[in-house]
């Protein structure tokens, strides 16, 4: 037993001292282990070799298995110590692999690629409303890859917007629906950057809050919210890509009066009377009609981006859903609209 600690003594004491490899030092405890089991296994009990190790091979078996045992979870702990501690590998470009995978589609597309897809996480874009033409729209650029999505809305999900207003949930009665889009978009791409905005846009934040962003969508209910987000967008040179909803038709258009395209107001100068353009819980919606439309900003909004294919700058589509007929009219700049002309 003494030449055995001595053993284990110069092996690895004087091995650390010399620099030897944890390897080599388990390598050579193993040899001496094989040597005291051999001389145990091979000569008689009463022969001097065993006599002076001392023991049984029993014994000395047993303790060879417990050394292994306590090495092999040594080198267990210290492999996942290392593991855990080992920083993340640093990614490689502006995409990860997961997001490589995840945009395939869009970056085989010649007319968007990689370029495209790396200008459309770079890109900034807010939408007006998260109700029925919200819904689609921030669902598609969320899934896109759209970088930055801003969403304003003061309004909060109620039981009657559920036939139409796919991003949200019945869970969501009650919610603010710019948490509730935020929530569908996160869970749809946690890749992408929302900011949720829970108030209406008054005139008062409208120019500041633009200022921040690329593009705007604008896809409210009402009159007064168009010709504000016109206005100040125009002022700003910010394109807006607007869409409008009632009943069975819809229509998209972008305004951009600083590329020479017309503005909202140069196409529709003043709101019509009252009852003249009834609200969708007055004169009804077909539940799909928001999302054929909407999903057709949103392809506007891509291809804004990525600069891909022809706008609809100084165009307006119009979707006839009763008929499934869609129809381009040309839009013309006024010189005298009071937003854009002159």
């Amino acid at each position: 037993m003494i030449a055995f600690l001595v053993s284990l003594a110069l092996i690895w004491g004087l091995g650390h001292w010399l620099g030897m490899s944890m390897a080599l030092r388990w390598g050579l405890t193993g040899l001496v282990f094989a040597v005291i089991l051999l001389a145990h296994g091979v000569l008689p009990p009463d022969h001097p070799v065993p006599q002076a190790i001392g023991g049984s091979f029993a014994g000395w078996a047993t303790l060879a298995g417990a050394i292994a045992l306590v090495a092999v979870y040594a080198k267990g702990v210290a492999w996942l110590r290392a593991r855990a501690s080992d920083p993340e590998p640093p990614q490689q470009g502006p995409f990860s692999d997961t997001e490589l995978d995840r945009y395939a589609r869009h970056i085989v597309l010649r007319e968007i690629g990689g370029p495209g897809q790396k200008a459309l996480k770079g890109a900034r874009v807010l939408v007006i409303g998260a109700g029925g033409l919200g819904s689609p729209v921030l669902l598609y650029l969320a899934a896109a890859g759209v970088g930055t999505i801003g969403v304003i809305d003061d309004d909060k999900v109620s039981n009657s917007n559920l036939q139409r207003q796919v991003i949200h949930r019945d869970a969501d009665i009650g919610a603010p629906k710019v948490f509730s889009a935020e929530a569908a978009m996160k869970a749809q791409n946690p890749h992408i950057t929302v900011r949720p905005y829970n108030r209406r846009l008054t005139e008062d934040i409208a120019a500041e809050l633009f200022a921040d962003y690329d593009l705007i969508v604008e896809g409210s209910d009402n009159f007064e919210t168009r010709y504000l987000v016109n206005r100040v967008a125009a002022g700003l040179g910010i394109p807006v890509i607007g869409g409008a909803i009632s009943q069975w038709e819809g229509q998209v258009a972008t305004w951009d009066p600083g590329s020479g395209a017309p503005c909202y107001q140069c196409v529709f100068p003043e709101a019509p009377a009252p009852g003249l353009a009834p609200s969708c819980a007055e004169a009804g919606v077909i539940g799909p009609l928001p999302g054929v439309v909407g999903s057709i900003m949103a392809g506007e909004v891509i291809k804004e981006i990525t600069q891909a294919g022809e706008g609809l700058r100084g165009r307006m589509l119009i979707w006839d859903g009763l008929y499934a007929e869609p129809r381009v009219i040309r839009t013309k700049s006024r010189a005298d609209c009071p937003v854009c002309g002159g």
